[in-house]
């Protein structure tokens, strides 16, 4: 194949990953969890375009002609793009009006104001003057009233009006919605109402003496991509404080509007945003659907959601036990949502508690708003115990949240490191000191995902915690890196781009290569677009080695070509949790398994600090077989990639056995935590948990 051909769009590879998760409307799944998928479709699409979109358009601006390895032009992919997203349009729409109008049959009701009773109406329109009336804005727009700077993700009312008193006099402005107001006014009994309809409904008492001849509601997305001069940076956090605010003034990137839209209206808006025509999205049902968490967090209608699973905390961890006494007497593999991200955050705690405790090191990149863990960090401060934390202001849509805890852990004492220049800082990994005796002993948490407690209840991931000798002494190094000058450092066992991650993969890939058909390949991540990994893996196809690849989202790798990668297959999971772990399984590699922070992407092998770690003691590589033998063989959430690009549900066969992986791990939790909850016999339930899956 021609060099281009060997490589799928990145972008596009993207969309495809976006169309699966809507594609889960489709599938036989409470009416509130379809809803939920539209919601994380439309949330997912904003960032694309605030994002991939704008950097295209930039990249069309600056004349660069080809952006990747496929060799598709800037030009060529916002063309194929939008084309896409225009067909992708009305299947959005089906989903979201057969969901709501399904809905309905339970009680739960999406309806305009106009289609509301007299009863209703009377409590929305008390609503409006009493909530909406003092907190929004009317804007006008004419010669003394220039148009207004819109935010990122404005929402608004564009209106037409007329003077009563001189009809023939036009006006346009607009009503800016606040975003303090909740996106869907309850007007109890079940029913929810758009905000925007409302507001429409008192246009002429927001403009007394004009009257309204057509409104619209739109929405703006801009470029939020920042670019931070790092190496004219005095004060860093200063500067990306200036780039935040800068964000907000981003280039127009796309308009969303009503169907329908007076044309005159459109022409107003488009006149002051000049916005390229095929960027303008015209929707038949309302706008920012990312909001829908609203209508889905209803508890009166938990009953339309899936069963909640609560996680589990299992032996050797648990209420009363010493979480350094337990990874003293061995190492800990833990499975997020399925097992509790609690050990997690009890490591820190009781970390900040521990009198022999000396020192605490970690790594932030995204953390929750009243994040336990940090406030463990403060307090271990305030106690004088030597607290360390790298703190990655450049996390994208965490900057603000980031900033706030950095300027948190400074007062209270805390040696705080904003980022390395030119790097954003991705690795997962603490580090606890204790002081016994006049020994030090070590304590490690390495992950695949934040330390973040909320994502860890919808993102699977793993967490490794263990006290060897090998690990504290990189780890050790690592931070001394992070806090210090230095060049060309190099780890020993645990690996760490952009000097490491690379180089070894692909040397563990040529060594199964070597092995011809022996060899095995598994590897899971989040996307697959680095080119030289790919040619790696090709080449291993070519020798025999059989790969399977669990990609949940980008995947440039085209499977199934003969001669270049028919013994490749790629898989994609996507299901009631987001699948964020990077787990690889090398057969003849020492050790054969792996977890790291690292997807292979160009950004993550070359562009930040990650951590790949060798995982040694065979309880731990045992719970990482089963996890990728149960992914590679689920044939309920998993799509399989084609070699066209396209995606395709896997086809069961008669009599099949159906497995659902996210199913089976929350089933085998549960039996595992009955027994716990049933047997005094601790030891019992402690190697049913090691031996983790091995039922299935």
């Amino acid at each position: 194949m021609e060099n281009k051909d060997m490589f799928i769009n990145r972008e596009l590879s993207w969309l495809r990953f976006n169309s699966r998760v809507l594609a889960q409307c489709n599938k036989d799944l409470p009416l509130l969890e379809k809803l939920k998928f539209i919601a994380i479709y439309c949330t997912n699409l904003d960032e694309f375009y605030m994002i991939r979109i704008a950097g295209l358009k930039q990249l069309f601006a600056a004349g660069i002609v080809v952006s990747g390895s496929d060799e598709m032009t800037p030009l060529d992919q916002l063309r194929e793009i939008r084309k896409y997203l225009k067909d992708e349009q009305e299947i959005l729409e089906n989903y979201y009006k057969d969901t709501v109008s399904k809905l309905a049959g339970h009680g739960l009701f999406i309806q305009n104001y106009e289609e509301l009773s007299d009863e209703v109406k009377s409590r929305a329109d008390e609503y409006f003057f009493s909530n909406i009336l003092p907190v929004i804005v009317p804007i006008a727009v004419d010669p003394t009233h220039p148009f207004p700077h819109l935010n990122n993700l404005s929402f608004a009312l564009a209106v037409k009006l007329c003077d009563d008193a001189h009809p023939e006099i036009i006006k346009f402005g607009m009503i800016r919605i606040s975003r303090v107001l909740p996106r869907f006014y309850y007007a109890g009994d079940g029913i929810y109402v758009p905000i925007e309809s409302i507001v429409h409904r008192h246009a002429e008492e927001i403009f007394p003496g004009y009257r309204l001849l057509s409104s619209c509601a739109f929405r703006v997305t801009r470029n939020a991509d920042m670019v931070i001069e790092e190496e004219e940076a005095d004060d860093f956090m200063m500067i990306l404080e200036q780039g935040l605010k800068l964000r907000r003034k981003g280039a127009f990137v796309r308009l969303q509007i009503d169907s329908g839209c007076d044309p005159e209206i459109l022409d107003f808006l488009n006149l002051h945003m000049k916005i390229f025509y095929k960027d303008i999205y015209e929707y038949n049902i309302p706008l920012t659907l990312g909001a829908l968490w609203q209508i889905i967090g209803d508890k009166e209608f938990s009953h339309l959601l899936l069963p909640p699973y609560t996680p589990k905390t299992l032996p050797p961890f648990g209420q009363n036990i010493s979480m350094f006494d337990a990874i003293d007497k061995e190492d800990v593999l833990l499975f997020h949502p399925y097992e509790s991200f609690d050990p997690v955050t009890q490591f820190i705690r009781e970390a900040a508690k521990d009198p022999k405790v000396i020192s605490i090191r970690m790594t932030l990149y995204r953390v929750e708003k009243n994040s336990a863990i940090i406030q463990a960090l403060i307090d271990a401060a305030n106690e004088g115990k030597q607290v360390t934390v790298m703190v990655e202001l450049k996390a994208r849509f965490d900057e603000e949240n980031n900033l706030h805890w950095a300027k948190a852990l400074e007062n209270a004492g805390a040696h705080v490191i904003y980022g390395i220049t030119g790097f954003k800082v991705h690795a997962k990994v603490s580090q606890v000191i204790r002081q016994v005796g006049d020994k030090l002993n070590f304590y490690i948490h390495l992950g695949t995902g934040n330390y973040n407690g909320s994502s860890a209840k919808i993102y699977t991931d793993v967490s490794y915690f263990t006290s060897r000798a090998d690990v504290a002494k990189d780890t050790t190094t690592f931070f001394h890196i992070l806090s210090g000058f230095s060049k060309n450092r190099r780890l020993n066992g645990l690996s760490m781009s952009p000097m490491q991650i690379k180089e070894r993969v692909i040397a563990m890939i040529k060594n199964e290569a070597k092995m011809g058909s022996d060899g095995r390949i598994i590897a899971k991540m989040n996307a697959l677009v680095d080119s030289d990994v790919i040619k790696a893996l090709y080449e291993a196809s070519n020798a025999g080695v059989q790969i399977n690849l669990i990609i949940r989202g980008i995947c440039c790798l085209r499977p199934g070509v003969p001669g270049m990668s028919e013994n490749i297959k790629v898989r994609s999971i996507i299901g009631k949790y987001l699948e964020h772990a990077r787990i690889f399984y090398f057969k003849h590699a020492n050790p054969k398994f792996y977890i790291s922070s690292a997807d292979w992407m160009p950004r993550n092998l070359e562009r930040r600090l990650e951590l790949m770690t060798p995982i040694t003691d065979p309880v731990s590589q045992g719970k990482l077989g089963e996890i990728l033998r149960l992914q590679v063989q689920d044939n309920e959430l998993a799509f399989e990639l084609g070699s066209d690009g396209e995606y395709h549900s896997i086809i069961k066969s008669e009599g099949e056995k159906v497995v659902n992986n996210q199913e089976f791990f929350e089933g085998y939790l549960n039996k595992i935590f009955k027994t716990m909850k049933k047997s005094s016999d601790q030891d019992k339930v402690q190697i049913l948990a090691s031996k983790l899956f091995k039922e299935s």
